[in-house]
Order: C-alpha cells, then structure tokens, then sequence
C-alpha cells in the first residue's frame, strides 16, 4: 500500500527574544492542532496555552480543528503587552516633547 500523500507546513510561535519556526512533513488532512503537536513547539515553549493563545494561517485567526493545505504557515499568537493605541499616544507624546 502506497504512503499516504504528504503535505508541507510550518509553525510559528515568536517571543519577544525568540522565533520558533518548524517545518514539518505531515499527512495530508492533518489539523492545526496536530501540526502544533508534532512541531514540538509546546515543549519548547511551556507558555502557550491553546485555550487562551490564538493562532491562524497567514494572519488570519482559524481553529484549530481546521485541515491544513500544503505550504500553510500555522501562527500561535502571544497576547499582546502593550495596547496598540496606547502606545502610539506614547510615541507621538515622546515626538513632541523631543521637540520642544
């Protein structure tokens, strides 16, 4: 019996000093989740938590029982530290005084 057809992914899960990136060969109609399984990823990083962390597919949010298509990227997102908002108020704050 021939192998089953194998696809090519990658996951991803950057902290604020490190990128994690693995390539992976899987079968194809393999999930989000068994890709992140495989990769390795949450051994290496003990921080993620697939219930509160995010992740997706080229930035766009996905579950993870959606099946992966050859070349996906699998994103984990961290949560973010600082507001957007807030601190582009800080920057154009900082600019101004830098000014004066």
């Amino acid at each position: 019996m021939a192998d089953a057809e194998q696809i090519n992914v990658e996951v991803v899960y950057a902290r604020p000093d490190q990128a994690h990136l693995v390539s992976l060969m899987i079968p194809s109609g393999s999930t989000i989740m068994r890709a992140i399984q495989v990769s390795g990823v949450l051994q290496h990083c003990p921080e993620i938590d697939l219930t509160v962390n995010k992740v997706g597919i080229f930035g766009r949010v996905r579950d993870l029982d959606e099946v992966l298509k050859e070349g996906d990227r699998v994103e984990i997102y961290r949560s973010l530290s600082v507001d957007p908002k807030e601190a582009r108020r800080q920057r154009v704050e900082n600019a101004k005084q830098e000014r004066k």
